[in-house]
Formats: C-alpha cells, structure tokens, sequence
C-alpha cells in the first residue's frame, strides 16, 4: 500500500510546460571598448609586447627545427658500446696528472687520502687503485689499526708491502694512510679538515680513478659508473639471478672490447673484477669473462691483492 499519492504530471488532456534554458541570467561582465572610447596605452605596450615575443619564439622554433634535421641524433636502443673509439681516452700508463691542478695546491703540506674500512670486508677494488696510483705517484703509505677492532690479519696490516726505503715527508706527493677500523662501510677523507667523508666502496673508487687525470668521452663515463653500481649493487648484493643477468652482459660486452669499457683498462674492470674475486665463482663465468679475468691477473696490482684472499 502506497505511502501517499501524486497526481501524475502526463496523460492525455495535459499541456506540455515550457521549461526555461537556463537556470538564471546575468548581464555580461566582458567590457568591450566602445569605438569612442580610448584602449589605455599600457595594455596596448603589453599586446604588442606579446605578440613580438611570440614571434621570436616562433623564429626560435623554425630554426631548431632545421638543425634538427642536420643532426642524426642516435637511436635510444642503440648499443652505446659500438661508439665508444679506441682513442676515447688516456692509458693508465701516461705520465701522471698534476695534482695540484686536480686536488689544489697546498703549501708546506702533504696531501693525504685517509680511508676507513671494516678488515672483515677489505675493499680489494681500493687496494688495487693503490698499487696503480703508485706506478704514477710517489706516495708515502700507512696502515694503521683502531681501536674499536681486536685483532687484523697480518696479511691486511702488510697490504701495502714493506716501504724498505725512507723518504722526507716533504718528498712524496701524495699520503695513503689506511685505518682498519669497525665502519659498516668504507669511508674517505681527502682534507680531514674541511671535508665530509665519501663512503662506499664505489665512490671511494671513482675518486681515487680521477687522479690517473686521463679525460673521457660522457658516453664512457656513464658507462664506468653503471659497470660500478652493478658490480656493486647486483653482482655482490643482488639474488642468484640477477648476478647470472650481470654475467652475460659482461660476457657480451667483453665480447666486443678488451675491457669493460673501450680497450683501455678503467674503474670499472678494477671494482668488477674485485667483487668476483670475493664472490668466489670465477670457474663458472662464461668464457669471456675468464679471459678478461685472467688478463687482469697478469697485471702486478692485481696480482698482489689476489694473495691477500689466500
């Protein structure tokens, strides 16, 4: 039963309503200047204002759009390896960079790089930088133990070899010190001073690289740093699978170039090479890798951190 009744509004014998087409009106706010009236000088400046700087960027657009027609810009899926030139940069055998140009000059004072890491987690990739900075530099090492860790293996407090000669301070051009200490990871220092540290084994790395001085191309330094973050970040860190995707890409790149990148030895060939040495599956690379393994294994310093992982 119904609650209440409506007197229906169709049916025959019923006029249709006229319904308005709009809620409600209002006068128009737009104010149009009539002939007689003056346009303000202020407002006609900004209109002309507007419409030249309208035409310039059109100018602007036509000839960007004709030099992009010059220019064959590179795919985005193209192989970034395949463009990298043998000459792209220096070898690590030329004469050393300045360092008072790199590290700026200080008067009366040595530079010294003082690196803090954990001896349960020695960063080879360090060591090896090391043994490389002192085929160019002469640096004065130093390896020292703090006290918040017990005991370090002989073999981490000999890694820099035994300094049989000694030389006045002022005669070396760069300090090395070494502190073995409890840090969950690397940390550098370059002027103890002034400077925040650097952590990471990576950064540390890519620091120590620059003072070799050689110059390289964007493409090459972009590739230096992904090899390093993925050595880092997947190869050592990563799961099973993800190291097996790093392996083939390395597989492949080194099938195309002596080393990682280009046909020059760099960063990322020292901390690649590092991680596997740690990860210990050096007999189930594929067989590119091998080979760029045991071409790195002929060179002394890396030859000298392998006998600190005995």
């Amino acid at each position: 039963m119904p609650m209440y009744k409506v007197r229906p509004f169709h049916g025959p014998g019923v006029a249709v309503e006229q319904l308005p087409a709009c809620m409600y009106r209002l006068p128009s706010l737009h104010c149009t200047a009539t002939p007689q009236e003056e346009v303000d000088p202020s407002l006609q400046a900004l209109e002309s204002r507007q419409e030249e700087i309208l035409k310039r960027l059109y100018e602007l657009k036509s000839v960007v759009d004709g030099l992009s027609k010059m220019i064959q810009t590179p795919d985005a899926d193209l192989d970034v390896t395949n463009v990298i030139q043998t000459g792209d940069c220096s070898p690590l055998t030329a004469n050393g960079a300045d360092l008072d140009l790199m590290l700026g000059k200080d008067y009366g004072a040595l530079k010294d790089i003082v690196i803090n890491a954990n001896p349960s987690l020695p960063p080879l990739s360090l060591l090896v930088l090391h043994s490389l900075l002192c085929e160019r530099y002469k640096i004065l090492s130093a390896v020292h133990t703090h006290s918040s860790v017990k005991s370090v293996p002989e073999n981490l407090l000999k890694c820099f070899g035994e300094q049989t000669k000694k030389q006045p301070r002022h005669e070396y051009q760069l300090g090395f010190t070494l502190i073995w200490k409890d840090v969950p990871k690397p940390q550098m220092k370059f002027s103890i001073q002034t400077m925040c540290p650097i952590e990471g084994e990576g950064n540390i790395a890519r620091f120590l690289f620059s003072l070799f001085g050689p110059k390289y191309s964007p493409v090459s330094s972009t590739l230096m740093d992904s090899w390093v973050d993925t050595a880092l970040f997947q190869l050592k860190e990563g799961s099973s699978k993800e190291r097996g995707a790093v392996l083939r890409a390395m597989n492949v790149a080194l099938g195309k170039t002596a080393w990682l990148v280009g046909n020059e030895l760099s960063v990322a060939d020292v901390v690649a090479w590092c991680v596997l040495q740690q990860m210990g599956s050096t007999n189930t690379a594929p067989a590119n890798v091998q080979k760029w393994m045991k071409s790195c294994e002929n060179l002394a310093p890396f030859s000298s951190v392998m006998k600190l992982l005995k």
